[in-house]
């Protein structure tokens, strides 16, 4: 096989080493001669991040402060640069999260934001002649090991029923996915988009992260912060919180607006955008701190539970040591942070 693998290491030392730099610039991590700074971890996803970071949302509502963003190609290599202390904010999947509050890596971070509910811009697809998920045994499937795509990917085919030994799972960036599935070297793919619609156009989805959330096993990405950043700069996750949620009702009332920067940011047509932002749904800050979600001071929300069954189904796959308690999950809701900025 292509060394892939080496190429991401690669990728994910520069990044580290940009955001590394930096820190050792500014001596005490988020502060620079007086100066705040705060270093923020993406992904070339459609939702509204993309949004706060075209628009300068956050500049513009903290000009005395160094903001710096830096591109993770998954959650899993956001997890790696929070534990090297490279960066302070991020966003990163439901399943990552779930690993990184887990043992053996135990992440001194807490869930501030769900940027978005996984829905159909992430799927499993499959070359021509795979009519199911059944038929994946004995084939080579990509995915980003440790993403909310190969949680979904192990929860399709214990759906199926499908052992999954008997899947030769390939640990592959979704850009690099592309690449080999355009060689022939692997038969499917579960990945997000915008490499999911380059995938379908010549293969078949055989199942949506959808419609495994309504099996029961849904994912998201969600918005981390570390302790140690969220207790020294509260008034930069304060107005973090609210340009995400500024993001959010333009997206929704003004959804040609949002998806020119979308677009802009991920290299996509207008139209394009603005279709791979609807796969997904967002929530406001007020929506976020209801019962289903991250909750309210006193009263984690659901995403606790929904974190927790995750351990436990990670734990099953050996991904996690050990399942913490629910109550774990619970006091990683940042739901103080959210109750200040919206109130």
């Amino acid at each position: 096989m292509p060394a892939f693998p080496s190429r991401r290491t690669v990728l994910l030392a520069a990044a580290i080493a940009l955001t590394a730099s930096t820190t050792a610039a500014c001596g005490d991590p988020g502060d620079a001669g007086g100066r705040t700074t705060v270093r923020i971890a993406y992904q070339a996803i459609p939702n509204a991040d993309l949004v706060v970071k075209n628009q300068r949302l956050l500049e513009q509502a903290l000009p005395d402060v160094d903001v710096t963003w830096v591109k993770f190609e998954s959650g899993g290599d956001v997890n790696t640069a929070v534990l090297a202390g490279a960066v302070d904010l991020g966003l990163a999947g439901s399943s990552p999260v779930t690993k990184g509050l887990s043992a053996p890596l135990n992440i001194p971070y807490k869930v501030v934001w769900i940027h978005d509910l996984i829905g159909d811009n992430e799927a499993l697809v499959a070359k021509p002649g795979i009519g199911s998920v059944k038929d994946l045994v004995g084939k080579k499937v990509a995915t980003p090991f440790g993403s909310t795509a190969h949680y979904s990917l192990l929860a399709a085919l214990t759906a199926a029923g499908v052992d999954p030994s008997s899947v030769r799972t390939i640990d592959l960036q979704p850009q690099d996915a592309l690449a080999a599935w355009k060689r022939g070297d692997i038969d499917a793919a579960y990945v997000w988009t915008p490499t999911l619609g380059e995938l379908a156009k010549d293969g078949k989805v055989l199942v949506s992260s959808r419609q495994l959330a309504q099996q029961g096993k849904p994912t998201a990405d969600l918005g981390v912060v570390t302790d140690a950043f969220a207790a020294k700069h509260p008034e930069v996750v304060t107005a973090w919180i609210k340009a995400q949620d500024r993001a959010v009702a333009q997206a929704r009332t003004a959804p040609d607006q949002a998806a020119k920067s979308v677009g802009a940011e991920l290299g996509l047509p207008v139209d394009e955008a603005k279709r791979q932002l609807s796969e997904l749904v967002l929530l406001s800050a007020k929506e976020q701190a209801g019962p289903d979600y991250l909750g309210t001071p006193g009263a984690p929300g659901k995403l606790a539970a929904n974190l927790h069954d995750a351990a436990v189904f990670l734990k099953g796959q050996k991904a996690v040591d050990a399942v913490p308690d629910v109550a774990v999950f619970g006091r990683a809701l940042a739901v103080e942070e959210l109750a200040r900025a919206t109130n």
